[in-house]
């Protein structure tokens, strides 16, 4: 008796299965959407609809996600069947979330690979598994094709160039992390692309770890007192400007999340051009000054004088903290995207190092000597 009893829920379970099959949906299927729905990330919005998967990008973009291609979408939703296996990725922000959920299998195309350094992409791109589709803006279309992907995910900038690319009828995906104010919220999309390649649990295991590692080292700091904050200033001059970060910019959160005060915390934009003097006005007396550049060789004090004389006026340059990247030799764009844990511990190594562990290696920025 208790035999049959199992065999009827076991038969319960499959037909109830099959019907969720049946609508072409993803829900139920794989994970629940309380695994993908974001809460840093504002960006996209998930929701299920009849066991559909109903993906918001922006206020213009509308993707249902379905397991079966003859599947019926809501009106205005663009059908993707899912996963996908294969894609193109626009920009390392993109590759770095597919690297993080090993899965360079599913990328067919790249813009390029300047500044990249990871050897399997590397390998994959000299032996023509992926190939090199061009700069925005200048695409090349026979690639875009060669590379047969299922849809590309696109970094709408100004550049564009897109128009080509449309033409072809491949599905344009647009991923919109480089916007994310919130360190968190940037690497909140890996739960966004886990969703077209079939990778919703092992992206929200790593961001849940990301998350957890970020926001505990984060309390640490806040239990610190006020007053034990330094000042910090960021970027250099270039072509007689500087691009100062803003109050607004991840960047600028990460440094409050550090416990540095930013010298720029009150400017409410992402990120602005200024002049040199009202560059030096604002951070003259900064403790700290973060550059990120590439440079051919070994960046050095001597270097950053030679780019600008005045830049030796700054208390930063005299007291020798200027904390620095080199992307020349440091893979910044290409993983940093997906590690903003790892970022915050670097700036907290430097502003706060009684709370990282003696002898903490730093992976992206570190005092220059």
């Amino acid at each position: 008796m208790k035999k049959k009893v199992m065999l009827f829920l076991v038969g319960i379970v499959v037909l109830f299965s099959s019907c969720r099959q049946g609508q072409g949906g993803v829900t139920g299927n794989t994970v629940s959407d309380s695994l993908v729905i974001p809460h840093y990330a504002t960006g996209y919005q998930v929701k299920d609809s009849a066991g559909i998967r109903l993906v918001d990008v922006g206020k213009d973009y509308h993707f249902a996600l379905v397991a079966q291609e003859d599947a019926d979408v809501p009106s205005g939703y663009t059908k993707v069947q899912v996963p996908i296996k294969s894609t193109i990725c626009m920009t390392s922000l993109q590759l770095s979330n597919f690297t993080i959920l090993d899965a360079h299998d599913v990328v067919k195309g790249l813009t390029g690979t300047k500044n990249l350094f990871n050897k399997d992409i590397l390998a994959r791109v000299k032996d023509g598994r992926i190939v090199k589709i061009g700069m925005e803006g200048n695409f090349d279309t026979e690639m875009v094709m060669a590379a047969n992907p299922d849809v590309i995910f696109i970094s709408p900038f100004k550049r564009g160039g897109y128009d080509a690319i449309l033409e072809t009828g491949i599905t344009l995906i647009p991923h919109l992390g480089y916007k994310e104010l919130d360190p968190l919220g940037q690497a909140e999309w890996i739960k966004f692309v886990g969703m077209f390649i079939g990778k919703e649990k092992e992206a929200y295991d790593i961001f849940a770890g990301i998350e957890e590692r970020y926001n505990s080292l984060k309390l640490k700091v806040e239990r610190l007192e006020k007053k034990e904050q330094p000042t910090v200033t960021s970027g250099e001059m270039h072509y007689g400007t500087w691009h100062a970060v803003g109050g607004k910019n991840y960047l600028a959160q990460i440094f409050r999340d550090a416990g540095a005060d930013y010298v720029i915390k009150d400017d409410e934009t992402a990120g602005e051009n200024l002049e040199f003097e009202k560059m030096y006005e604002l951070a003259a007396k900064a403790d700290y000054w973060r550059i990120l550049n590439s440079f051919d060789g070994e960046f050095s004090y001597e270097a950053l004088k030679a780019s600008e004389p005045r830049n030796e006026l700054f208390k930063a340059f005299k007291e020798h903290k200027v904390i620095y990247c080199n992307m020349k030799k440091t893979p910044y764009y290409e993983i940093s995207p997906v590690k903003p844990d790892v970022l915050l511990k670097d700036f907290v190594a430097v502003f706060h190092p009684e709370l990282v562990e003696e002898g903490y290696q730093p992976t992206f920025y570190k005092l220059l000597k």
